[in-house]
Order: C-alpha cells, then structure tokens, then sequence
C-alpha cells in the first residue's frame, strides 16, 4: 500500500516536530517546512498528496502560500490558525483551502481530520442520478460535468465547496440539517463542528448569491440548517 505523502508548515519549533512524529508513527510520508517559501520548494520537490498549513508565518504567510499552490495545483490544504477569527477562516477559503482548524487543538482531533480529507479527496465523482442540472438565467449548477456559472461565467469552488453545493442542491427543496449536512460532506468526524456549515455556506452565497444577505438559493432554517430552494 502506498503512503501518503503530507507536508505539514508550521513556524512553531514545539508544534512541527510533534505533528511530524505523529504521523509518521501513523505510517505517512512526512515533509517539513516552517516558512512559506519553503513549502513552496517541498512542495514541488515532493508533490505531497495533503498540506497542513499554519497562516501566521515569517516571509510567506499561509495565505500566499496556498494562493500560490493553488495556482498550479488542487492538492487538499488545511490551514491553522491561531485566532480562530471567521476572517481568517473565510480568507483562507477565498485562497484555496478545504479545511480549517483552530489552534490549540488536538493532535488526535488534527489526525482524523487529515484522514477524512484524504478519504474525501479519494473518493470517486458520485452518480448524481437525474436531473443534474440546476439553472435560471443568473445561476447554473451542472452536476454531471461539474460546472457552475454565474451570469454565464466559471464560478470556482474548491473541492468542499463543491460537494457541499452538490449535496444542497441534490436535495432541493429539503431542509437539511447541520448534522446531516456534516455527516455527508465533511464525514463523521466533523459531526460537532457546526461552525464548519455555517462558514462554508456564507462563503458559498458570496460566490453564488446576487444578494448575499438576502440569499435566494441557500436558505437558513433558524436552528435547524439550510434548505436549496427548487427552480421555479
């Protein structure tokens, strides 16, 4: 069985040699950086299959960094950050990351999250079944060919975004709820973190929406979660 190869950027001298260890005792390939520009030479020397990347770094932030990679690549990227700030979380996704934690966390927690993106990102394109197609004369959603426009432009997601879209609207017209929206886009391993929904949705309806704060297309259930309302 193959490795999986994980670059793993952090400035932190206590955090990186921990989080190194770790997974290599789990069996993964494990490279280290712990400034950006340095990820940026691992990464094309090694092509890892995910990154775990902190924000808050000297002479390349998180954020350039995954910029850049996400330039040339669509390699799985969770980023770390220290506040916790929905700012940070919600610039992270603008650039390109998949998945997000706040630190201090555990390592247990960060070790089952590595694993459920690399088990997301393995997994093959789903049957959509019929019909595969969202659209009116502002947003189209092809399932099928995986394509979203918007006024008749690309919209693009990342991964994540594009399963949680996928999942919403698969089920048009339903209300879902947070733990069912967790359970099938981020895995069972997420099934507490409700902050992942609600970040992840209010980035999807800056893309999407024409009024994001008066969303046409993905909308609350106070309490409950969100509902993708059916073409008219």
């Amino acid at each position: 069985m193959e490795h999986k190869r994980v670059l793993v950027v952090d400035d932190d001298p206590a955090l990186l040699p921990l989080v190194e260890y770790t997974f290599a005792k789990e069996g993964y390939e494990v490279y280290t950086a712990s400034d950006g520009r340095e990820a940026l030479r691992q990464f094309f020397a090694h092509r890892p299959d995910l990154i775990i990347l902190d924000i808050m770094m000297p002479r390349m932030d998180g954020w350039e960094t995954c910029r850049r990679i996400r330039e040339v690549s669509d390699v799985p990227i969770m980023m770390l950050t220290a506040r916790g700030q929905d700012e940070d979380i919600i610039r992270g996704l603008e650039y390109g990351a998949d998945d997000y934690m706040t630190k201090p966390f555990s390592i247990k927690v960060l070790l089952a999250h590595a694993r459920a993106v690399l088990r997301r990102a393995a997994l093959p394109a789903p049957d959509y079944g019929e019909p595969t197609t969202y659209g009116d004369d502002y947003l189209t959603v092809d399932l099928k060919e995986r394509r979203v426009t918007v006024k008749g432009e690309p919209v693009k997601l990342t991964p994540t975004e594009y399963r949680l879209l996928a999942y919403l609207v698969q089920n048009a017209g339903q209300v879902l709820t947070f733990q069912q929206i967790l359970e099938n886009v981020w895995g069972w391993e997420y099934q507490d973190d409700l902050d992942y929904v609600r970040v992840y949705v209010w980035h999807l309806r800056q893309k999407l929406e024409q009024d994001p704060k008066h969303p046409k297309y993905i909308s609350t259930e106070l309490g409950v979660g969100y509902r993708f309302e059916k073409a008219t």
